[in-house]
């Protein structure tokens, strides 16, 4: 199967799109690089795999083969009906599946915002053996799960609950061609010479493509729904561990950062003043010249 691509990098960028099958699923990828050495980049909500376009680069002149893909139910991916295709086994076996077509023979999972949720999860489970984890402003499940007892994000994290509603979310996101996703990345973004028009159309685009907001959505359902489908419950992870944090997100407050090597002995802290949750889109600069320093 494939389609009408959510991206078209340039001819000159190495990037192309490919469509694979995995996991019963079929996922749009960007792809980049060759070898054995894997970086798997997986995106939040509401973006795509062009989050990564700033990184993709740097990740190969690393020696990476990068593929990002967009995830289940985003942009030409497969998109699945129910709730509960968007529970938290079923995006950690869609990780899986992805390592295993793939080939790789290391591997390093690199994540933001819902795709950090799922790589915490995923690591947290050793589902497939990872070289080194990279996350970005999404907290620890254990760290997080102390943080909503607090007023302090509780106040931040309304809109999950918001989404919970049947169709209502879908359709408020979805008016005006999808103009509220466009206004998720340039109200929240302190600095905005990333989010150009042709960016937020770029989005909105996608989300507005047949079944993608309900499927988007339906991350948010699932976590709720089917929150025990997986035992993270005191789970360490002992792998090298990156996390980068602009401190200036307005979802997730910065105490999510605090108490994370607990959970996470191996783990390398830093916070970016100024910077917003879209971190590696807002501070590209920044956020690759840490990864650049860290990966070598």
């Amino acid at each position: 199967m494939t389609g009408t691509p959510s991206w078209n990098p340039d001819h000159g960028s190495g990037i192309t799109i490919q469509w694979l099958e995995a996991n019963g699923q079929t996922f749009e990828v960007a792809q980049a690089g060759e070898g054995k050495k894997l970086a798997l980049c997986l995106h939040g909500f509401p973006e795509l795999h062009y989050s990564w376009r700033f990184q993709i680069p740097l990740l190969v002149e690393q020696g990476y083969r990068v593929w990002a893909p967009n995830m289940r139910g985003y942009g030409g991916s497969s998109k699945p009906a129910k709730v509960r295709d968007y529970a938290l086994d079923h995006l950690c076996a869609d990780v899986a599946a992805l390592i295993d077509a793939s080939g790789a023979e290391e591997v390093t999972l690199i994540a933001h915002d819902w795709g950090a949720i799922v790589a915490w999860a995923f690591a947290i489970q050793k589902l497939r053996p990872l070289k080194r984890l990279v996350i970005m402003n999404v907290p620890h499940p254990m760290v997080g799960k102390r943080e909503i007892r607090h007023w302090r994000q509780l106040r931040r994290s309304w809109y999950i609950f918001f989404f919970q509603i049947p169709w209502l979310p879908e359709f408020l996101m979805s008016r005006s061609q999808g103009e509220p996703i466009k206004r998720a990345f340039s109200n929240m973004a302190c600095d905005q010479s990333n989010f150009s028009d042709d960016v937020l159309e770029h989005y909105s685009n996608a989300a507005t493509r047949p079944g993608s907001m309900k499927s988007m959505v339906n991350y948010y359902r699932a976590l709720l729904r089917y929150r025990d489908v997986i035992d993270i419950e005191n789970k360490s992870i002992a792998l090298p561990t990156l996390m980068i944090w602009g401190e200036e997100d307005s979802a997730l407050n910065i105490k999510c950062t605090e108490g994370t090597e607990q959970w996470v002995p191996n783990l390398e802290l830093h916070r970016l003043p100024g910077v917003s949750h879209w971190v590696q889109q807002e501070a590209p600069e920044k956020v690759n010249t840490i990864l650049r320093g860290w990966l070598a």
